[in-house]
């Protein structure tokens, strides 16, 4: 006999200046179950957790929790009731330490009511060790890497011992190693009796977790399965009312000329036991060519990508040539100037401008081109930023949309978007795919091997093995700032890269 759901929702409706976001969706969870929500982006994944959290709080429908109706006021209430949850856009403070943000607006305080500062460091510290990183409770957030920020946020929520957890996309920012490191805590988690609502398009990980797995496509319910009663083709083809057919770019890209070369390049690290965040790194990159950066976490990826776009904290030492002439960019202007263009890993704080709209986010580095005696000409800014969007099937209710009303994957589209219309001979993206569902992915791919196959050369980082193997000609890895292997892509295999990323081996 099947248990009373711990959580019923009837026939909810949520719309957002003109658009549906969900679309009369019910949905049961039952006690104690980890339950996938899948969709692409846009389907309304977020927005219903957002209802269920207590982030929405006007919608039509009815919620039910313990079998009563509920109407949370905001997260606080929902928090009270058991209920949390982890969001994939990260939501934390830089100016506060690690433990502040796990314990912000619920601090610990002596019996004198101060801040027990030691109180809080000491169960952050614990709540790091279940999740087995090495965060200092007194680090400023601001210092970390969006990596071990998302842990930051797993640890605040493991802290409300929550009987109903909330998880949306919350390996998105973590290597192979820490993504085994949450699976444990999940299971223990679990084994505890807590409720978890899991989403991802990563099926791999939905395979492995869930006991039952909703799709939504569209904003509308589409249906509810046993996991073992489906495979990742099924869940696939029931988000995108189509087969996917796997991203096959193994036909030669014939590279053209030398248009990158890096020589000795170093990078200080003050004040650091460590010393170098990069040192003595050496490639080059070609016209119509795909380099791969692969590397645990902390290992220099995105360091590397910033070095190479003049946003380094440190001045770089080494020698960096574009198109056979020696440059030393000391602002991304220059770099941008050049023709490099950089898509960030963190798309919220440094990708997107939250209070412009869609076409606006485009347009931003491109205004010169539609100026005109110092006017801008709207008609052709909006004809770029239309351009744009039908090229990389940016789903919007149009360019004057607020950017923030776009899915997560939606927004990073409009990201590289407005690098493209820059008309870029380098672009560099920093884990690109992060957040990006299984449809978009593959359109992200074949994007990416047709401006290859046009000139453009293009170094991209991922912490998952299988995109790079997928979209690389060759693969280059780090190991804590050093260069301990370079595969052709003839040569490469998840394997021998994590070899070299743990410094096993110096391969290549």
């Amino acid at each position: 006999m099947t248990a009373d759901p711990l959580i019923s929702i009837r026939h909810v409706t949520k719309r957002f200046a003109g658009v549906t976001a969900l679309a009369d969706v019910s949905l049961d969870v039952q006690p104690g179950e980890l339950h996938a929500i899948c969709g692409e982006n846009g389907a309304g994944k977020s927005t219903l957790m957002k209802i269920l959290s207590g982030v929405i709080t006007d919608f039509e429908g009815t919620y039910l929790l313990r079998g009563g109706e509920v109407r949370f006021r905001g997260t606080r209430d929902a928090e009270q009731a058991g209920v949390s949850i982890i969001h994939q856009e990260l939501n934390l403070v830089e100016q506060l330490s690690a433990a502040g943000n796990v314990f912000l607006g619920r601090e610990m305080r002596t019996r004198w009511g101060l801040i027990d500062q030691r109180a809080m460091d000491r169960a952050a510290g614990e709540l790091f060790d279940q999740l087995e990183c090495r965060i200092s409770p007194r680090q400023s957030v601001r210092s970390l890497r969006i990596g071990d920020q998302q842990l930051i946020e797993i640890a605040k929520a493991l802290s409300l011992r929550a009987e109903i957890l909330i998880m949306d996309e919350p390996t998105s920012a973590l290597t192979q190693s820490e993504v085994e490191r949450l699976f444990r805590v999940i299971d223990r988690l679990r084994g505890q009796g807590v409720t978890i609502l899991y989403i991802s398009h990563k099926m791999d990980e939905v395979f492995r977790l869930a006991d039952r797995i909703t799709v939504l496509r569209d904003a509308r319910w589409v249906d509810t399965v046993r996991r073992d009663q489906a495979d990742p083709r099924r869940i696939t083809h029931l988000m995108v009312g189509r087969e996917i057919e796997e991203t096959d770019l193994s036909g030669p890209r014939a590279a053209g000329d030398e248009i990158l070369r890096v020589e000795h390049l170093s990078l200080p690290w003050p004040g650091h036991a460590r010393q170098w965040r990069l040192q003595d790194v050496n490639f080059s990159l070609h016209q119509g060519e795909i380099l791969g950066i692969a590397g645990l976490m902390g290992a220099g990826r995105t360091e590397l990508l910033e070095s190479l776009f003049g946003a380094s904290t440190e001045r770089p030492l080494g020698k960096i040539s574009l198109g056979g002439r020696q440059v030393n960019f000391r602002h991304p202007a220059e770099a941008k100037a050049a023709g490099v263009g950089l898509v960030t890993e963190d798309r919220k704080r440094l990708g997107l401008f939250t209070h412009l709209s869609v076409g606006e986010n485009i347009t931003l580095c491109t205004l010169d081109q539609s100026c005109s005696a110092g006017l801008i000409r709207r008609r052709h800014e909006d004809a770029q930023a239309q351009g744009i969007v039908e090229r990389l099937n940016v789903k919007t209710a149009g360019i004057e949309a607020p950017i923030m009303s776009l899915s997560g994957g939606n927004q990073q589209k409009v990201v590289i978007g407005r690098w493209l219309l820059t008309r870029p001979g380098v672009l560099l993206l920093d884990d690109p795919t992060r957040g990006i569902d299984v449809g978009a992915k593959a359109e992200l791919y074949r994007l990416m091997d047709r401006l290859c196959r046009e000139g453009l050369g293009i170094i991209v980082t991922s912490s998952e093995l299988p995109e790079l193997l997928t979209l690389c000609d060759r693969i280059l890895v780090l190991c804590e700032g050093r260069q301990t292997g370079h595969f052709l892509r003839a040569e490469a295999t998840e394997q021998r890269i994590m070899e070299a990323a743990t410094a096993r081996t110096v391969a290549g």
